[in-house]
């Protein structure tokens, strides 16, 4: 049992713990009257006897014309605002204790219509904007907003994309931080379908399928993206199936990456093979050899008679109607997006569609964001992207089944207004120099040496840009290079010089804390576990023509 101690100095009405923390009864006869102005309960006194507090405070506040209240402890906040919720004069709320503060405080906050203002030492972004809707003012006294590593890769910025997301992405170990805006995102979220984990930790998926039934999550699949052959996890993750789709209607499965199910399939046939005659071995050998010979042509002609149909397309399509309709269709997506916009405006962050070409390709797949091209190399491709980075991985342009997939940019980007880090992905099907297997040319001295190879052009609907490059390595498999988002400059700038100090040349590029990257990557020698990585920073487009210096 705690103290609470409600106090009235300088027209604020001011609620606190009590130091000095004795037993006391829970009764009213009981409560202590330390002053004319102070007056303490129970905490338990207080949540049994709500109704009977929130007429008092009503009246104190009446009483002494008190229009804020200070509370100083972050968890006190969530019983001291529900006795608020009469005291109508009272318009401010002042939180005294630095620290971040809940969800629930908000949610709480926006349900009581007199109060108008917040004082906080820290909230995060979408807390904010969902106070801002119920027209509450808040003021923030730290200037750095704390995002979680799960916001952060989420892009969870907005109250509206925690509302309406339907796939996100969880790496274990999760922090405490992690954790607890997790379940304040089960809280708001309406629509989640599925949840990506970047591997199996037992403990950390118990605890996330008991967050999920505690805000009464359901027909919510779980996917594990790791390559499990132990028999004993096997059998684990079965039972624990069983009993989450039974107990909670949460369905658990495994997916292995391509790169490993090729691998171990082609162990397999090794292991069968050797107990086979020398004779049958050399045959299995030609045919494979053959077969990847064959399947390396026919992947490449694949390819380019869709690259013939597409400039078909492009030559016998007048795009102007799909321009003004597409330009149309984002305006009003920006719109909805921002309450604060008038209709009749024109959104600060809308763009018009100047590529008329790539333009012309949305009538064959509406998902075409740019085009890319790689000098001395076979990339020049139109680029895709949709709503998760799995789907181009097998299908292409088309929207058809295929192995070689198609090139895509990664689904946090932002194909108007380009983010600090524009992330493209294609596969290494090697042999067959399609989609991004040529850019293996690239780790050439006499390639990337010849300063015409180092510019790269990427273009949007939007603008036509050239890009320098800046870094090229090779490393294990690894995500840190696949940031988009960065908490402050100093962030970008040490990402910057991180993947800077890897290239195998010095390319001599500098780069400042305005600028943009962009990141190509595919898979490099043993496919399930190394990276080829291409990086390159914006020096030229279609509104600012000056190249950066190279010294």
């Amino acid at each position: 049992m705690k103290k609470v101690l409600i106090s009235i100095k300088n027209n604020q009405i001011i609620f606190s713990y009590k130091k000095n923390n004795s037993n006391i009864s829970s009764d009213l006869i009981n409560t202590n009257i330390i002053s004319e102005n102070e007056l303490v309960f129970s905490d338990i006194y207080i949540k049994e006897n709500s109704k009977i507090l929130t007429s008092f405070i009503k009246e104190l506040s009446i009483q002494y014309n008190i229009k804020e209240a200070v509370i100083t402890k972050i968890d006190l906040a969530p019983l001291i605002i529900n006795i608020l919720s009469r005291a109508t004069i009272i318009e401010s709320l002042y939180i005294k204790e630095d620290d971040t503060i809940t969800y629930e405080i908000c949610e709480s906050l926006v349900n009581i219509k007199h109060i108008k203002k917040l004082n906080c030492y820290s909230i995060q972004a979408f807390m904010i904007e969902l106070l801002d809707k119920n027209n509450i003012i808040c003021e923030s006294r730290s200037e750095i907003l704390y995002l979680s590593n799960f916001m952060e890769q989420n892009n969870l910025l907005q109250y509206s994309n925690i509302y309406y997301k339907t796939n996100i992405r969880i790496t274990f170990p999760l922090s405490l931080e992690d954790l607890k805006d997790f379940e304040d995102f089960c809280k708001i979220n309406k629509y989640l379908k599925v949840i990506h984990v970047n591997k199996l930790i037992n403990k950390e998926l118990e605890r996330l399928i008991e967050s999920l039934n505690k805000y009464n999550k359901t027909n919510i699949k779980v996917v594990i993206h790791e390559n499990i052959n132990d028999e004993k996890t096997i059998n684990y993750l079965k039972e624990k199936n069983k009993k989450y789709k039974k107990n909670y209607k949460i369905y658990l499965t495994l997916e292995y990456s391509k790169d490993y199910l090729d691998k171990n399939l082609f162990r397999q046939t090794i292991a069968n093979t050797l107990k086979i005659c020398g004779l049958i071995i050399s045959s299995l050998v030609v045919l494979v050899i053959t077969y990847i010979g064959v399947s390396n042509i026919v992947e490449f002609k694949e390819v380019q008679a869709i690259k013939n149909d597409l400039n078909k397309i492009v030559e016998n399509t007048d795009p102007k109607e799909i321009i003004d309709k597409k330009n149309e269709d984002n305006k009003q997506e920006i719109l909805d997006n921002n309450e604060n916009i008038d209709n009749e405006e024109t959104p600060p962050e809308l763009k018009l569609i100047t590529n008329e070409a790539l333009a012309a390709l949305l009538v064959k797949n509406e998902e075409v964001v740019g085009e890319i091209k790689v000098n001395n190399t076979e990339v020049d491709y139109p680029v895709v992207q949709t709503k998760d980075n799995d789907y181009y991985l097998t299908h292409n342009i088309n929207k058809e089944k295929n192995a070689n997939g198609w090139i895509y940019m990664d689904y946090r980007n932002n194909s108007m207004n380009l983010d600090k880090n524009t992330i493209l992905y294609g596969h290494n099907k090697l042999y067959s120099r399609v989609m991004f297997s040529s850019l293996h040319d690239t780790l050439n001295k006499k390639w990337y040496t010849n300063t015409e190879n180092q510019i790269i052009t990427f273009n949007t609907l939007y603008e036509n840009m050239k890009f320098k490059i800046f870094s090229i390595y090779r490393i294990p498999k690894t995500n840190d290079y696949l940031k988009v988002f960065f908490k402050d400059d100093n962030d970008f700038l040490d990402f910057i010089n991180m993947i800077t100090k890897r290239s195998i040349y010095d390319f001599n590029v500098p780069i400042n804390k305005d600028d943009k990257i962009i990141t190509l990557s595919t898979c490099s020698g043993n496919y399930a576990t190394n990276r080829l990585v291409i990086h390159a920073v914006l020096i030229e487009d279609n509104n600012n023509e000056t190249e950066k210096p190279n010294d």
